[in-house]
């Protein structure tokens, strides 16, 4: 089963990163208010970025390294990978 490192940026142009294995799920729940708790306070804005990984532990470990990422570093690495963002995953976060 393949998982996905997903980055949100957020309506205060905060960028908030997750794993999973069901990205519409977990958009959804994001924009539903039952997603993380950061994101009930900072609601998502868009999906700037999707990676798949071939299990758990892969993902984990680059959600780990992108969180220790300076801001600048982030944001290079979402335009890198803006590409894999679809927009039907997009329109799940239109508010």
């Amino acid at each position: 089963m393949d998982w996905f490192l997903y980055i949100l940026e957020c309506r205060d142009g905060s960028l908030y990163t997750g794993i999973t294995t069901n990205v519409a799920r977990r958009l959804a729940e994001h924009a539903g208010g039952r997603g993380a708790r950061y994101t009930r306070s900072h609601p998502p804005r868009r999906l700037r970025a999707l990676v798949v990984f071939p299990d758990k532990g892969s993902a984990l470990s680059a959600e780990y390294a992108f969180k220790s990422l300076t801001r600048a570093a982030k944001l290079a690495f979402c335009l890198a990978h803006a590409d894999s963002v679809s927009d039907d995953f997009s329109r799940l976060l239109a508010p």
